[in-house]
């Protein structure tokens, strides 16, 4: 049998984030692992892809109507960038990763490929029914094991789901230009903006560590950041405390679904609608003044007391405790 091929796709601004090395482990293995993007990489972003086991990089040029540097973001563009490396490289997997926009392009490819399409998966093995990919369902509160009946199979990876590790045998990965011809999309970009990224911090998608505020604050999240900071964390919050102006992006099942490896809610009560996009977290540690919140019931640690005595003791104990720490 024939050695299997991974695809992965890459930011579309060709970063080398942590979800893509993510998603390049996990594709080792199931094969070799290819990379498509539509921006050239750097030489340190080869050097990083080489160095996770990548053995070829496929960079689009876009052809046509649609080479416009203000529409090669698109979610049409994207798609057929990502069917087009497909087709070069006879990928019997595309791995994409969890972000809304990657959502969508991987959908639509899939559709143009006839590809089975599976969403935020955890995990993705060969079995001997073919591919299968698990994922939880229903908040977070089902584990779900699904077989993928075509070749290719799309399935997009929700992030921390695995250990980035870099390959054993590093490869030298060659860039192949990609060739794509796209119709003009049925959008118009009006205006385009790039949101600037917290200094320090990862994206909340992304983050291995999430500490979230709630009603509880008060509307103070002093607490929260310096807690945030101390870990290396991203910051979320709750639905009511973003209606009420306190922050900007909250976590829930109509908001952002994170998946860390350790969420901590301070002042959260728990409601399902939060609950809905964080009880995949790996390790749950909640604050709460109300012992009888519901959050507890599916939490780790829970801490009973008030958030703004509680956060800054362990945001002081951790930074001792890096402090404390011998140099690696």
């Amino acid at each position: 049998m024939s050695r299997r091929t991974a695809l992965v796709l890459l930011d579309p601004a060709a970063e080398v984030r942590p979800a893509a090395l993510e998603l390049i482990t996990l594709g080792r293995s199931l094969g070799r692992v290819d990379v498509v993007t539509l921006e050239a990489p750097g030489v340190e972003a080869l050097a990083t892809l080489g160095a996770h086991g990548v053995e070829a990089v496929h960079q689009a040029e876009i052809v046509g109507a649609a080479r416009a540097e203000d529409t090669r973001h698109l979610t049409a563009v994207v798609a057929a960038v990502l069917a087009a490396a497909v087709r070069r490289t006879d990928a019997d997997v595309v791995l994409v990763p969890a972000g809304f926009a990657a959502k969508e392009a991987a959908a639509v490819a899939a559709h143009a490929l006839g590809a089975g399409l599976v969403v935020d998966a955890s995990d993705v093995a060969w079995e001997d029914e073919g591919l299968v990919a698990t994922k939880r369902v229903f908040a977070g509160t089902w584990e779900t094991a699904s077989v993928v009946a075509t070749d290719p199979a799309v399935v997009t990876v929700r992030a921390n789901a695995v250990v980035a590790e870099p390959a054993a045998e590093p490869a030298r990965p060659e860039v192949e230009a990609l060739p794509v011809e796209v119709e003009v999309p049925a959008v118009t970009v009006v205006a385009r903006r790039t949101a600037a990224r917290a200094a320090g911090r990862p994206t909340l998608e992304e983050a291995a560590v999430v500490v979230a505020g709630g009603r509880g604050t008060g509307g103070d999240f002093a607490p929260v950041n310096d807690l945030a900071d101390a870990l290396g964390a991203a910051v979320g919050a709750s639905r009511d405390a973003v209606f009420e102006g306190w922050h900007d992006r909250y976590i829930g099942q109509t908001g952002v679904t994170v998946a860390p490896r350790l969420y901590i809610g301070a002042g959260i009560s728990g409601a399902p609608h939060h609950r809905g996009g964080m009880q995949a977290a790996q390790v749950v540690v909640a604050i709460n003044s109300d012992p009888e919140a519901p959050i507890f019931e599916i939490s780790d640690f829970a801490v009973v007391g008030d958030l703004a005595d509680v956060l800054p003791q362990a945001a002081e104990a951790i930074r001792a405790h890096k402090a404390a720490a011998p140099e690696s």
